[in-house]
Protein backbone atom coordinates (compact mmCIF):
# COMPACT_ATOMS: atom_id res chain seq x y z
CA UNK A 1 0.00 0.00 0.00
CA UNK A 2 1.30 3.39 -0.82
CA UNK A 3 -0.25 6.56 0.31
CA UNK A 4 -3.88 7.08 0.20
CA UNK A 5 -4.20 4.80 -2.74
CA UNK A 6 -6.50 1.88 -0.87
CA UNK A 7 -9.49 0.51 -0.64
CA UNK A 8 -11.94 0.71 2.17
CA UNK A 9 -12.39 -2.82 1.57
CA UNK A 10 -8.79 -3.75 2.82
CA UNK A 11 -10.00 -2.79 6.63
CA UNK A 12 -13.08 -4.55 6.72
CA UNK A 13 -13.35 -7.42 9.22
CA UNK A 14 -15.50 -9.96 10.91
CA UNK A 15 -17.06 -8.72 14.28
CA UNK A 16 -19.49 -11.30 15.76
CA UNK A 17 -22.94 -9.06 17.65
CA UNK A 18 -21.98 -10.31 20.73
CA UNK A 19 -18.33 -8.60 20.83
CA UNK A 20 -20.45 -5.06 20.93
CA UNK A 21 -20.00 -3.93 24.17
CA UNK A 22 -24.04 -2.73 24.85
CA UNK A 23 -22.98 -1.55 28.95
CA UNK A 24 -20.02 0.00 30.01
CA UNK A 25 -17.84 -2.32 33.02
CA UNK A 26 -17.83 -0.85 36.16
CA UNK A 27 -15.34 0.46 38.10
CA UNK A 28 -14.36 2.19 34.58
CA UNK A 29 -10.83 1.05 35.08
CA UNK A 30 -11.75 -2.66 35.27
CA UNK A 31 -12.15 -2.76 31.42
CA UNK A 32 -9.99 -4.79 29.88
CA UNK A 33 -6.05 -3.42 28.01
CA UNK A 34 -4.74 -5.31 25.17
CA UNK A 35 -1.17 -4.01 25.17
CA UNK A 36 -0.12 -3.55 21.15
CA UNK A 37 3.68 -3.46 20.28
CA UNK A 38 5.69 -3.79 17.12
CA UNK A 39 6.68 -7.60 18.48
CA UNK A 40 3.94 -8.52 21.13
CA UNK A 41 0.69 -8.04 22.34
CA UNK A 42 -0.25 -8.46 26.25
CA UNK A 43 -3.60 -8.46 27.90
CA UNK A 44 -3.66 -6.10 30.94
CA UNK A 45 -6.63 -4.01 32.63
CA UNK A 46 -7.05 -0.38 32.61
CA UNK A 47 -5.57 -0.50 36.34
CA UNK A 48 -2.52 -1.69 35.09
CA UNK A 49 -1.73 1.61 33.29
CA UNK A 50 0.49 2.70 36.39
CA UNK A 51 2.69 -0.14 35.42
CA UNK A 52 3.11 0.11 31.79
CA UNK A 53 3.57 3.64 31.66
CA UNK A 54 6.68 5.33 32.35
CA UNK A 55 7.80 8.20 34.48
CA UNK A 56 7.94 11.17 32.70
CA UNK A 57 4.73 10.60 29.87
CA UNK A 58 2.78 13.20 28.92
CA UNK A 59 -0.86 11.94 28.56
CA UNK A 60 -3.32 14.40 26.38
CA UNK A 61 -6.71 14.08 27.44
CA UNK A 62 -9.60 15.74 25.77
CA UNK A 63 -11.81 17.65 28.15
CA UNK A 64 -14.84 17.68 25.52
CA UNK A 65 -18.17 17.42 27.62
CA UNK A 66 -20.87 15.42 25.96
CA UNK A 67 -24.08 17.52 25.45
CA UNK A 68 -27.85 15.94 25.94
CA UNK A 69 -28.17 16.36 21.98
CA UNK A 70 -31.12 14.28 21.06
CA UNK A 71 -34.15 15.69 21.59
CA UNK A 72 -37.70 15.10 21.02
CA UNK A 73 -40.75 17.03 20.10
CA UNK A 74 -43.33 18.05 18.32
CA UNK A 75 -44.24 19.95 14.81
CA UNK A 76 -48.20 20.00 14.95
CA UNK A 77 -49.45 16.64 15.60
CA UNK A 78 -45.86 14.54 13.94
CA UNK A 79 -43.24 13.50 16.32
CA UNK A 80 -40.00 14.60 15.56
CA UNK A 81 -36.47 13.62 16.63
CA UNK A 82 -33.63 15.48 16.25
CA UNK A 83 -29.76 15.08 16.95
CA UNK A 84 -28.00 18.22 17.20
CA UNK A 85 -24.63 17.49 16.10
CA UNK A 86 -22.99 20.89 15.33
CA UNK A 87 -23.46 24.63 16.49
CA UNK A 88 -23.28 27.18 13.56
CA UNK A 89 -23.74 30.55 15.29
CA UNK A 90 -26.00 31.94 18.14
CA UNK A 91 -29.05 30.09 18.59
CA UNK A 92 -28.49 28.11 15.65
CA UNK A 93 -27.37 23.99 14.93
CA UNK A 94 -27.19 21.58 12.51
CA UNK A 95 -29.29 18.30 13.33
CA UNK A 96 -29.86 15.16 11.69
CA UNK A 97 -33.86 15.15 12.37
CA UNK A 98 -36.49 11.98 12.03
CA UNK A 99 -38.47 12.18 9.66
CA UNK A 100 -36.89 14.75 8.02
CA UNK A 101 -39.19 14.46 4.56
CA UNK A 102 -41.89 16.01 6.71
CA UNK A 103 -40.27 18.87 7.57
CA UNK A 104 -39.79 22.73 5.66
CA UNK A 105 -38.25 25.46 6.55
CA UNK A 106 -40.95 27.67 8.25
CA UNK A 107 -41.63 24.84 10.67
CA UNK A 108 -41.66 25.30 14.52
CA UNK A 109 -40.47 22.38 16.39
CA UNK A 110 -41.74 22.58 20.19
CA UNK A 111 -39.14 20.41 22.20
CA UNK A 112 -40.35 21.45 26.09
CA UNK A 113 -42.85 24.53 27.55
CA UNK A 114 -39.85 26.76 27.15
CA UNK A 115 -37.84 25.37 24.52
CA UNK A 116 -38.72 25.16 20.54
CA UNK A 117 -37.10 25.84 17.28
CA UNK A 118 -37.72 27.26 13.98
CA UNK A 119 -36.70 25.56 10.45
CA UNK A 120 -34.51 27.47 8.84
CA UNK A 121 -32.90 25.17 6.07
CA UNK A 122 -33.77 21.69 4.90
CA UNK A 123 -30.41 20.14 3.79
CA UNK A 124 -30.08 16.37 2.15
CA UNK A 125 -30.29 13.14 4.30
CA UNK A 126 -32.68 14.52 7.04
CA UNK A 127 -30.40 17.58 7.80
CA UNK A 128 -31.90 20.67 9.25
CA UNK A 129 -31.11 24.26 10.41
CA UNK A 130 -32.72 24.76 13.78
CA UNK A 131 -32.71 28.24 15.38
CA UNK A 132 -33.58 27.98 19.13
CA UNK A 133 -35.86 30.83 20.57
CA UNK A 134 -34.38 31.18 23.56
CA UNK A 135 -31.20 33.23 25.21
CA UNK A 136 -27.95 31.36 25.11
CA UNK A 137 -27.39 31.85 28.67
CA UNK A 138 -30.49 29.94 28.87
CA UNK A 139 -29.94 26.90 26.02
CA UNK A 140 -27.52 24.48 27.17
CA UNK A 141 -29.35 24.53 30.73
CA UNK A 142 -32.84 23.69 28.99
CA UNK A 143 -30.91 21.20 26.93
CA UNK A 144 -30.11 19.26 30.35
CA UNK A 145 -33.78 19.60 31.24
CA UNK A 146 -34.87 17.98 27.68
CA UNK A 147 -31.99 16.24 25.80
CA UNK A 148 -30.46 12.64 26.36
CA UNK A 149 -27.34 11.71 25.49
CA UNK A 150 -26.87 10.88 21.96
CA UNK A 151 -25.52 7.31 22.06
CA UNK A 152 -24.05 5.86 18.95
CA UNK A 153 -26.22 4.00 16.83
CA UNK A 154 -25.04 0.49 17.95
CA UNK A 155 -25.58 0.50 22.01
CA UNK A 156 -29.19 -0.21 21.85
CA UNK A 157 -31.68 0.75 24.19
CA UNK A 158 -35.41 0.25 23.69
CA UNK A 159 -36.85 3.61 25.11
CA UNK A 160 -33.85 6.15 24.57
CA UNK A 161 -30.23 6.58 26.99
CA UNK A 162 -31.12 4.91 30.57
CA UNK A 163 -30.55 7.39 33.41
CA UNK A 164 -27.15 5.51 34.01
CA UNK A 165 -25.57 6.80 30.74
CA UNK A 166 -26.24 10.36 31.78
CA UNK A 167 -22.97 10.27 33.81
CA UNK A 168 -21.40 7.10 32.61
CA UNK A 169 -20.99 8.35 29.00
CA UNK A 170 -19.28 10.95 30.06
CA UNK A 171 -15.50 11.35 31.06
CA UNK A 172 -14.73 12.27 34.88
CA UNK A 173 -12.59 15.28 33.67
CA UNK A 174 -15.31 16.57 31.14
CA UNK A 175 -15.55 20.04 31.46
CA UNK A 176 -16.32 21.63 27.86
CA UNK A 177 -19.70 21.67 26.74
CA UNK A 178 -19.76 20.71 22.95
CA UNK A 179 -19.60 17.35 22.01
CA UNK A 180 -22.29 14.51 20.70
CA UNK A 181 -20.18 11.90 20.93
CA UNK A 182 -18.12 10.77 23.78
CA UNK A 183 -14.23 10.39 23.28
CA UNK A 184 -14.56 7.22 24.38
CA UNK A 185 -10.87 6.03 25.60
CA UNK A 186 -11.43 8.34 28.25
CA UNK A 187 -14.30 6.85 29.51
CA UNK A 188 -11.87 3.74 30.88
CA UNK A 189 -10.31 6.48 33.80
CA UNK A 190 -11.03 7.27 37.23
CA UNK A 191 -9.99 10.12 39.80
CA UNK A 192 -7.85 7.28 41.99
CA UNK A 193 -6.13 6.06 38.74
CA UNK A 194 -5.55 9.54 37.11
CA UNK A 195 -3.86 10.04 40.67
CA UNK A 196 -2.11 6.62 40.94
CA UNK A 197 -0.74 8.19 37.53
CA UNK A 198 0.90 11.42 38.80
CA UNK A 199 2.55 9.45 41.81
CA UNK A 200 4.22 7.36 39.17
CA UNK A 201 5.38 10.81 37.07
CA UNK A 202 3.20 10.50 34.82
CA UNK A 203 2.29 14.17 33.22
CA UNK A 204 -1.22 15.33 31.97
CA UNK A 205 -2.80 17.26 29.61
CA UNK A 206 -5.57 18.96 28.07
CA UNK A 207 -6.74 19.33 25.18
CA UNK A 208 -10.42 19.85 23.42
CA UNK A 209 -11.78 18.37 20.43
CA UNK A 210 -15.93 18.30 20.08
CA UNK A 211 -16.93 15.21 18.86
CA UNK A 212 -19.27 15.30 15.99
CA UNK A 213 -21.65 12.82 14.54
CA UNK A 214 -20.03 12.29 11.75
CA UNK A 215 -17.37 10.23 13.64
CA UNK A 216 -20.07 7.68 13.21
CA UNK A 217 -20.57 8.19 9.28
CA UNK A 218 -19.89 5.23 7.20
CA UNK A 219 -17.29 5.27 4.42
CA UNK A 220 -19.23 5.30 1.25
CA UNK A 221 -16.57 5.28 -0.97
CA UNK A 222 -13.70 2.47 -2.43
CA UNK A 223 -10.66 4.50 -2.69
CA UNK A 224 -10.00 5.92 0.61
CA UNK A 225 -8.49 9.18 -0.94
CA UNK A 226 -11.85 10.45 -2.25
CA UNK A 227 -13.38 10.12 1.30
CA UNK A 228 -14.33 13.83 2.63
CA UNK A 229 -13.64 13.75 6.30
CA UNK A 230 -15.91 15.83 8.33
CA UNK A 231 -14.70 18.89 10.41
CA UNK A 232 -14.82 19.32 14.26
CA UNK A 233 -13.80 21.97 16.43
CA UNK A 234 -10.61 21.42 18.63
CA UNK A 235 -8.53 23.61 20.73
CA UNK A 236 -4.69 23.77 22.18
CA UNK A 237 -4.22 26.36 24.63
CA UNK A 238 -0.70 27.99 24.48
CA UNK A 239 0.33 26.22 27.74
CA UNK A 240 -0.82 22.86 26.63
CA UNK A 241 0.98 23.64 23.57
CA UNK A 242 4.46 24.17 25.50
CA UNK A 243 3.82 21.40 28.02
CA UNK A 244 3.58 19.17 24.68
CA UNK A 245 6.98 21.28 23.07
CA UNK A 246 8.79 20.33 26.39
CA UNK A 247 8.20 16.85 26.77
CA UNK A 248 9.05 16.24 22.99
CA UNK A 249 11.70 18.60 23.30
CA UNK A 250 13.50 16.27 26.29
CA UNK A 251 12.38 12.76 24.59
CA UNK A 252 9.79 11.81 26.68
CA UNK A 253 6.61 10.07 24.99
CA UNK A 254 3.44 12.17 24.33
CA UNK A 255 1.09 9.50 24.71
CA UNK A 256 -2.92 10.47 23.24
CA UNK A 257 -5.80 9.45 25.26
CA UNK A 258 -8.60 8.51 21.87
CA UNK A 259 -8.15 9.39 18.55
CA UNK A 260 -10.10 12.50 19.21
CA UNK A 261 -6.89 13.69 20.93
CA UNK A 262 -4.49 12.51 18.48
CA UNK A 263 -6.11 14.15 15.92
CA UNK A 264 -6.28 17.58 16.92
CA UNK A 265 -2.66 17.17 18.64
CA UNK A 266 -1.75 15.94 14.79
CA UNK A 267 -3.53 18.88 13.14
CA UNK A 268 -1.68 21.65 15.28
CA UNK A 269 1.87 20.09 14.77
CA UNK A 270 4.29 21.27 11.70
CA UNK A 271 6.49 18.81 9.77
CA UNK A 272 8.93 18.76 12.47
CA UNK A 273 6.70 17.70 15.20
CA UNK A 274 6.43 21.42 17.10
CA UNK A 275 2.88 21.79 18.19
CA UNK A 276 1.78 25.18 17.89
CA UNK A 277 -1.64 26.85 19.74
CA UNK A 278 -4.39 25.57 17.96
CA UNK A 279 -8.40 27.38 18.02
CA UNK A 280 -10.03 25.93 14.73
CA UNK A 281 -11.58 23.32 13.15
CA UNK A 282 -10.04 20.43 11.75
CA UNK A 283 -11.23 17.49 8.95
CA UNK A 284 -7.27 15.75 9.42
CA UNK A 285 -8.00 12.35 8.33
CA UNK A 286 -5.31 10.24 8.55
CA UNK A 287 -4.89 6.77 6.84
CA UNK A 288 -2.08 4.82 5.86
CA UNK A 289 0.35 6.30 4.30
CA UNK A 290 0.33 9.09 7.24
CA UNK A 291 3.80 10.71 9.04
CA UNK A 292 3.05 11.27 12.54
CA UNK A 293 4.87 14.45 14.03
CA UNK A 294 3.55 15.10 17.63
CA UNK A 295 2.43 11.06 19.01
CA UNK A 296 4.37 8.24 19.98
CA UNK A 297 1.21 6.17 21.85
CA UNK A 298 -2.31 5.76 21.16
CA UNK A 299 -4.78 4.47 24.09
CA UNK A 300 -7.80 4.20 22.48
CA UNK A 301 -10.79 1.59 22.08
CA UNK A 302 -11.65 -0.75 19.67
CA UNK A 303 -13.16 0.26 16.25
CA UNK A 304 -15.77 -0.39 13.43
CA UNK A 305 -14.81 -2.13 10.64
CA UNK A 306 -13.86 -0.24 7.95
CA UNK A 307 -14.12 3.09 9.62
CA UNK A 308 -12.34 5.75 9.62
CA UNK A 309 -11.23 5.36 12.91
CA UNK A 310 -9.94 1.95 12.43
CA UNK A 311 -7.94 3.41 9.08
CA UNK A 312 -6.14 5.69 11.82
CA UNK A 313 -4.78 3.03 14.32
CA UNK A 314 -3.70 0.73 11.24
CA UNK A 315 -1.61 4.03 9.87
CA UNK A 316 0.04 4.09 13.52
CA UNK A 317 0.97 0.94 13.91
CA UNK A 318 0.48 -0.71 10.72
CA UNK A 319 -2.59 -2.39 8.95
CA UNK A 320 -0.91 -5.96 9.08
CA UNK A 321 -0.35 -5.73 12.62
CA UNK A 322 -4.07 -4.18 13.47
CA UNK A 323 -5.75 -7.21 11.80
CA UNK A 324 -3.36 -9.47 13.85
CA UNK A 325 -4.46 -7.22 17.29
CA UNK A 326 -8.17 -6.80 16.33
CA UNK A 327 -8.11 -11.34 15.53
CA UNK A 328 -6.77 -11.95 18.91
CA UNK A 329 -9.36 -9.19 20.68
CA UNK A 330 -12.31 -11.03 19.18
CA UNK A 331 -10.95 -14.61 20.06
CA UNK A 332 -10.45 -13.49 23.68
CA UNK A 333 -13.79 -11.70 23.91
CA UNK A 334 -13.09 -8.42 24.47
CA UNK A 335 -15.96 -5.58 23.89
CA UNK A 336 -15.67 -3.39 20.98
CA UNK A 337 -16.69 0.22 20.42
CA UNK A 338 -17.81 3.44 22.91
CA UNK A 339 -18.76 0.88 26.30
CA UNK A 340 -16.21 -1.42 25.42
CA UNK A 341 -12.37 -2.51 26.20
CA UNK A 342 -9.34 -0.71 25.37
CA UNK A 343 -5.81 -0.84 23.32
CA UNK A 344 -2.81 0.83 24.15
CA UNK A 345 -0.67 1.36 21.01
CA UNK A 346 3.18 2.00 21.36
CA UNK A 347 4.89 2.62 18.37
CA UNK A 348 8.51 1.30 18.51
Amino acid sequence: MSGYDIKTSDFAFDLPPSRIAQQAVEPRDHARLLRVTGFALADHYVYDLPDLLRAGDLLVMNDTRVIPARLYGQRGLVRVEALLHKKTGVGEWLAFARPGKRLHAGDRIVFGEDLSATVMEKREGGEVMLRFDVDEAKFFPLLQRYGEPPLPPYIKRDKGAAKADTERYQTVYAVRDGAVAAPTAGLHFTPELLQKLRDKGVETATVTLHVGAGTFLPVKVENIKNHVMHAEWGEISPATAATINKARAEKRRVIAVGTTSLRVLESAANETGHVRPFSEETSIFIAPGYKFRATDALLTNFHLPESTLFMLVSAFMGLERMREAYRHAIEKSYRFYSYGDASLLERA
